[in-house]
Order: structure tokens, then sequence, then C-alpha cells
């Protein structure tokens, strides 16, 4: 039986730098094919609601920001669920809170999926736009590989499609709601 696999965006698109995962997401749907089937989705900031999600997929690659303590802004950390809660984390947004409280429930139960963190250090999530840091745009392609070569380690192939969408694109659809795409997943 094949494993049933998601892809979970998570964060702030209207806090500059806490949108990444979002973007992220939205990138890796709008330029990649997965196979098996990947079910990319929109977490936004739903935190508790995502709960389903970890005990219905078999294996979830969340994608967000956490805040390290005395990491380097633009680092990005590839953690199972158990490492990630054991990190040093400074809880500087809602969200981030939410996610960590959220991994410490599901994680006591035998039916949670097997779960990756894929997270960068924010510099900006008090800034209220939609957009990135220099920092965090010098760290685009790494986070989006870690995410690709995580999917990789899955057995899931990735194929990128010929016309890409790039990061103003994507950036430009959480901004302009009137945007021709459509900015759900």
């Amino acid at each position: 039986m094949q494993k049933k696999i998601a892809l979970i965006g998570s964060g702030n698109a209207f806090f500059k730098d806490e949108g990444i995962g979002l973007y992220a997401a939205k990138y890796l749907k709008e330029n990649y094919v997965f196979t098996p089937e990947v079910e990319i989705v929109d977490g936004g900031t739903l935190g508790f609601k995502l709960m389903p999600l970890l005990l219905e997929f078999d294996e979830v690659v969340i994608i967000n920001t956490a805040s390290d303590e005395g990491a380097k802004v633009g680092s990005i950390s590839v953690k199972t669920t158990d490492e990630f809660l054991d990190a040093t984390l400074i809880k500087k947004t809602a969200n981030e809170v939410e996610i960590v409280e959220m991994l410490q429930i599901c994680a006591l139960s035998e039916n949670m999926a097997e779960t990756t963190l894929i997270s960068v250090v924010p510099k900006d999530v008090v800034s209220v736009e939609v957009g990135l840091s220099l920092e965090l745009r010098n760290s685009w392609d790494a986070y989006v590989h870690a995410a690709i070569e995580k999917l990789k380690s899955l057995r899931v192939e990735v194929e990128k499609k010929e016309k890409e969408t790039t990061l103003e694109q994507i950036l430009d659809i959480f901004a302009n709601p009137s945007v021709e795409f459509n900015r759900g997943f």
C-alpha cells in the first residue's frame, strides 16, 4: 500500500518572513509534479486545525519558520517532531506556539504521521507586509531544495514543470487577491 504524503505550508503571509512556508508550498505546487501525488496544504495559521492531517496521513512535511535560539537568520533546519520539540525554540509568533503545542498533543497518539519540519529562522515577523527579508530571499533556493530533497527521501519522484512561476509571482498572488492566479491550494 502506498503511503499518503502531505506537505503543509504554515505561517502568516501578512507578517513578512513568517509567510515563507506558505510561499514555498504554493511555489512547489505551481512548479512541480509529484509522483505519487503529494497533497499540498495551505496550513496558514490553522494551528490546531491541522491535527487531523497529522493523524490521516502516513508522512507529513511541515515547512515554516522557527525562531531557534542562537541560530543565524536564514539558517534552515530539517528535524523530526522529537528533534523539533527538543530544540530551544523562542516562540515569537502565535503560529509558532500553536505548531509546537499541536505537535506535542499529536505525539501522544500512536497514529501520528511521521512528521518532518523544515524551518528557516526569520528576520522580520513584525512588519505587516507580504514579502521576504533579504536574508530569507537569499535562503529561498536552499529552503525549497530542502523540501524537495525530503520528498525524494520519501520515494516521491519530483519533476519540474516547463513554465516556472517565480517567487515574485507567488508573492504577488498573496499580496493581490485580484491576481489571475488563485491563492488557494
